[in-house]
């Protein structure tokens, strides 16, 4: 049997080995006939074999020479075609191929074949034949690339010749990974260069990274992972040393851009925050496939750099979190908003917020483990946090920190409300200001977090304003009409009750009008609550005494001051401007020469 391997083995091997005569100009075995090649190694694994009955035997022997010349011949040929399998077959070990396949078979598809001593070339065409049944023809070619790969690695380094196989794969392996990551956008980054670098430059760099990140960790770094554990399957030690070499600087350069941003913003501004929680989230997401692709200590160093990063960049979310609170209460501003309409601080603290919700599981997560200080017992009387459906979602630090943060602002609004030095005025800034607020947190994410009973204890608070801002702005008004059980008022008493009611209508129109609601709903609210506590009793007097004074030219344009004319007055509040419309118009008309009756009446 040694002598037949022995015999075997010199003819396939010279036939295949460069400098014999009878050497094949053909590129590949494994391409040009695989069943010469499963020969191949065949023979090469019963000439070592051999060579090891050979030593145990006589180590000076003729026979052993010849079979070392023989492997060497072997090795220097599979060295080869490995090297050329390697070059050749890059669209087919690409490592988004490699990571296609969840689960890679152990055995080769020379391994099966093998174990059939009567294999020919229909059982091949079987085999293929069943393969090409449940995969596609780019993933069945990626399968025998790969199955000759782990064969001829397999045979060299039971040979003994593992470290020429090593060579081979890594180089040409590590420039895949190289070239991946470049061609993804993801480059080396000197930290000189970075300081200098200008945030909006250094916002489309995060952008960029964190859709870069997902492809070469999952795909790249992933498919590279399992090609290497599939091609060196039989040395763990080996796959694990080739795929350091590989994939630890390519690792390394993948997460400095997180790492230098996180040095970088120990005391970012606040509105930095989304671009950290962009890189916070990238490389949580990530985080279970990295520990997967890293797990041996040789690449201990990357995870590290990914944990130390990952802790870097929460500690500054964490701090732009209470920069931005402090911002807000060291709002010193005494700008007031003409007319008390919606304040800029309004405006960008619930931008703000509600940009903030978004992120509701990074924030989540951080604040859990480090929450900010607060006054519990006052936040406990003004906040519950909503039991939310899904009960594998844990928001209650985050639907904490951001009923506190409103309830922070909200207090901000009440000390600008006070600037102002009509109480109408403040009034009407606070209900423009919090319907704002309310509509912002119904129509986001914020409403999820904060929950119903929030809302309903702030349209409560918001309905309470606008009463309070009625009595300021309209009580003059209200009470210059006589009371339903007031006694009959005398033609004299009457023009003084006219004369009253159209002088406070006129000085509360004329200063009312030029205010805004942005808010439509609230807009219309406001002037039907106003409409319906004014008009119907200025109707019933308006019916029930002015006919008994048209005959008095001195008031003649008082009585012509009719209840559908108020109504178009008030429709036309909140606007900004007294409009002067198709309904409004001889209403709009006949205010300015009544004003000026109405300033006399107040005279005389």
């Amino acid at each position: 049997m040694m002598e037949e391997a022995l015999e075997a083995a010199e003819t396939t091997i010279k036939k295949w080995d460069p400098n014999s005569q009878s050497y094949t100009k053909i590129i590949s075995m494994f391409r040009h006939n695989r069943k010469e090649a499963r020969e191949f190694i065949r023979c090469v694994r019963d000439l070592r074999k051999a060579m090891h009955f050979l030593v145990s035997q006589d180590s000076k022997s003729d026979k052993l020479v010849l079979a070392q010349n023989l492997m060497q011949m072997g090795m220097s040929t599979l060295e080869k075609e490995f090297f050329q399998i390697l070059s050749s077959n890059r669209d087919q070990l690409e490592p988004e191929s490699a990571s296609a396949h969840s689960t890679i078979s152990s055995n080769s598809e020379f391994e099966v074949l093998m174990e059939y001593d009567d294999y020919n070339d229909d059982v091949e065409d079987d085999q293929l034949k069943k393969a090409g049944e449940s995969i596609c023809q780019v993933e069945k070619a990626s399968t025998l690339v790969m199955s000759d790969l782990k064969v001829i690695a397999e045979t060299m380094i039971s040979c003994g010749y593992g470290k020429e196989c090593i060579d081979s794969y890594k180089l040409i392996r590590k420039s895949i990974v190289d070239e991946g990551l470049h061609l993804l956008g993801v480059e080396k980054i000197r930290t000189s260069q970075f300081q200098k670098m200008d945030w909006r430059v250094l916002e489309h760099k995060i952008k960029n990274w964190t859709k870069a990140a997902k492809i070469g960790v999952t795909t790249l770094l992933r498919g590279e992972k399992l090609l290497c554990d599939h091609v060196f399957s039989a040395s763990i030690t080996i796959g694990q040393s080739c795929f350091n070499e590989i994939a630890k600087e390519a690792g390394r350069n993948l997460f400095m851009l997180p790492e230098l941003v996180a040095n970088k913003e120990k005391k970012p501004h606040h509105g930095r925050i989304f671009k950290l929680m962009d890189l916070y989230a990238a490389i949580s997401d990530l985080w279970p496939d990295i520990e997967l692709i890293f797990n041996f200590d040789s690449l201990a160093s990357v995870k590290t750099l990914v944990l130390s990063t990952l802790k870097k960049l929460k500690d500054s979310i964490h701090t732009c979190l209470k920069e931005f609170e402090t911002a807000i209460h060291k709002d010193s501003s005494k700008e007031l908003t003409p007319e008390g309409g919606i304040h800029r601080l309004t405006r960008t603290t619930m931008s703000f917020i509600s940009s903030l919700s978004e992120y509701s599981r990074v924030l989540s997560e951080i604040l859990a483990e480090n929450p900010l200080k607060r006054n519990t017992r006052l936040l406990e009387y003004y906040f519950t946090a909503p039991i939310l459906e899904d009960e594998h979602v844990n928001n209650h630090a985050f639907s904490v920190y951001l009923a506190s943060l409103i309830l922070v602002f909200l207090c901000k609004l009440d000390t600008k409300a006070e600037s102002y030095n009509d109480v109408s005025l403040s009034y009407f800034f606070l209900v423009n200001n919090l319907q704002f607020v309310v509509v912002t947190v119904r129509s986001t994410r914020i409403k999820s977090l904060l929950g119903d009973d929030w809302l309903t204890k702030h349209d409560a608070k918001l309905r309470s304003y606008a009463e309070k801002y009625e009595k300021a702005a309209w009580a003059n008004v209200f009470v210059s009409l006589p009371a339903k059980t007031s006694t009959k008022l005398s033609p004299e008493e009457a023009s003084t009750c006219f004369k009253r009611f159209h002088a406070s209508f006129a000085g509360a129109y004329m200063k009312q009008s030029s205010r805004v609601i942005e808010d439509a709903k609230l807009r219309d609210e406001l002037k039907v609550s106003i409409a319906r506590k004014l008009v119907p009793e200025y109707r019933r007097f308006y019916e029930k005494y002015s006919p008994v004074l048209r005959k008095d030219k001195n008031i003649e344009m008082l009585v012509s001051f009719k209840p559908d004319i108020l109504e178009n007055y008030l429709s036309d509040l909140f606007h900004g401007t007294a409009i002067i419309s198709g309904s409004s118009h001889s209403a709009s008309s006949s205010l300015s020469p009544l004003s000026c009756c109405s300033v006399g009446c107040v005279k005389d």
